[in-house]
């Protein structure tokens, strides 16, 4: 890969907007953040098109037995991370159905691994870790386009024939020619000159959050609008599921927490159980049936 200009990157130009941040008041600079902040929806907006075959791709890959695996350095590896971590709770999916890659590892989620992003080797010994195939669904993210570890990640990926998407937030990004699906928004210049964590880390953020909950979406793990497949890990936890049992059934508290301790703390089950009128190994057998969708039990 050519050496880099970063006076090509919109990520590194300077924002002519925010000049003079260091001479401005707080109520200034919030309103002039927030503004540009605005910025970021139209721009994610503008590449839905890019974004719909990445989810479709994802559920497929879900539904042959594959695993999503995000892939960044900094702070769009970190993003990766997160959005891994909280497809557990919220949908109900083991952590190996969706994983976050940082280069440089786990120290890295608070610290700068030193060289880690500039290695293209790294990206290829994570996925040769993970024990990779071709039913797998690899998503490299760089704001600037053009990370190292994440080309290493993409080139092992489409050579054993796995399909491979990248979020981007310069055009022409140079990750995109290693993807079968690029992604790449545009949200202007940082509001603070190359903190890629501002304006790219929020858009970067706005696509991972549609990747993971509609291909969950596409695979059962939601009714209507309610997120039914919720692990029930903690106090909150329990009481929203309760309360996601009596939005989903129109029951009183009483019977939802019934239900919901009949069906093991499966908000799923529970709610199967009482639309169906059935006890818990039917329901369960209906929802098998159903692979996994609620209204394929009705």
């Amino acid at each position: 890969m050519s050496k880099i200009n970063l006076e090509n990157l919109t990520t590194e130009r300077r924002n002519q907007e925010t000049f003079g941040l260091d001479e401005m008041s707080v109520t200034q600079a919030v309103e002039l953040m927030n503004r540009e902040d605005q910025k970021v929806a139209e721009a994610v907006a503008k590449e839905l098109g890019s974004i719909e075959p990445v989810i479709a791709h994802t559920i497929d890959s879900f539904k042959k037995g594959g695993r999503l695996i995000y892939m960044g350095a900094g702070t769009s590896g970190r993003l990766g991370v997160l959005d891994a971590a909280e497809c557990v709770p919220t949908f109900g999916v083991e952590p190996e159905m969706v994983i976050g890659l940082i280069a440089g590892g786990e120290a890295a989620m608070t610290v700068a691994v030193e060289g880690a992003e500039d290695s293209f080797e790294l990206g290829e010994e994570d996925l040769i870790h993970l024990n990779l195939t071709k039913n797998d669904m690899v998503i490299g993210i760089a704001a600037s386009g053009r990370t190292p570890y994440v080309i290493g990640g993409l080139d092992y990926a489409r050579s054993i024939g796995a399909v491979t998407a990248t979020i981007s937030c310069n055009k022409n990004a140079e990750i995109s020619k290693h993807a079968d699906f690029p992604i790449e928004v545009d949200a202007g210049p940082e509001f603070l000159t190359g903190s890629t964590r501002l304006k790219s880390g929020t858009a970067q953020k706005l696509i991972l959050n549609m990747i993971s909950t509609i291909s969950m979406i596409g695979i059962g793990k939601v009714f209507n609008n309610l997120m039914v497949d919720v692990k029930p890990t903690n106090e909150k936890l329990v009481e929203r599921s309760k309360r996601i049992i009596m939005q989903a059934t129109e029951v009183d508290y009483e019977t939802a927490a019934r239900y919901f301790n009949e069906a093991e703390q499966n908000v799923k089950l529970a709610i199967v159980m009482i639309l169906t009128n059935s006890d818990k190994e039917t329901a369960q057998d209906k929802l098998v049936e159903a692979n996994g969708f609620v209204k394929g039990t009705l």
